[in-house]
């Protein structure tokens, strides 16, 4: 419900309402104390609401790393796609991590499964470093502002930094689905499409 639906109940609640025997028998006055607690439980809603929607970032203030959440970090360091290549799983190319847990009702044969195993080791062999340089560039970047010593030139090389890590963290997570789906039959990838509850004609491309 709404703040200002919570307003609305409160003011049209029945308990705010005299009968008119009632408004005969009250004066203004005791008809204003009456619905003074109901009024400053609208407000205090009211006060709330809006202080929350004013600081969406409240706690983030005390991450070690403020542009990355715990989890984030974990994802760096465990080599976990954090969904940095959507558009290959959304366009049809399977990744090595989510064909082994189909791997079963893929159909998969042991050597497939051995060589899709052994892309997905190298993948966390190869973006895992890479992961971990981005933490290390993101603290960097942090204990620049934290200490106050950040400058436009300091910046622009931090930021520039990041953004190399970034775009060889991605284009790694991206060549290990193309070399994926190369192992797959144009059926076992329709197949991962409908496992997946992907619907469209684009999971149903052979790439072949």
């Amino acid at each position: 419900m709404t703040t200002w639906a919570v307003w609305g109940t409160l003011l049209l609640s029945p308990h705010m309402h005299c009968t008119p025997l009632e408004s005969a028998a009250n004066s203004p006055l005791e008809s204003l104390m009456n619905r003074q607690p109901f009024l400053l439980l609208a407000a205090a809603v009211l006060s709330i609401s809006a202080a929350a929607a004013q600081t969406p970032y409240a706690g983030m203030e005390a991450r070690p790393i403020k542009a990355l959440s715990e989890q984030q970090v974990a994802d760096l360091k465990a080599g976990r796609g954090m969904g940095l290549a959507l558009v290959a799983e959304l366009n049809g190319y399977p990744g090595p991590s989510h064909v082994l847990e189909l791997a079963d009702q893929l159909g998969l044969s042991d050597a497939e499964r051995s060589t899709v195993r052994g892309l997905f080791e190298a993948m966390k062999a190869e973006t895992i470093p890479i992961g971990e340089r981005l933490i290390a560039q993101e603290t960097a970047l942090d204990k620049l502002f934290a200490d106050h010593k950040v400058t436009p030139d300091t910046l622009a090389a931090a930021t520039a930094e990041i953004g190399v890590t970034q775009a060889k963290l991605r284009d790694a997570h991206l060549r290990y689905h193309l070399s994926t789906v190369a192992l797959l039959q144009p059926s076992q990838i329709k197949r991962y499409g409908e496992l997946r509850g992907y619907a469209g004609d684009d999971q149903r491309h052979h790439h072949r």
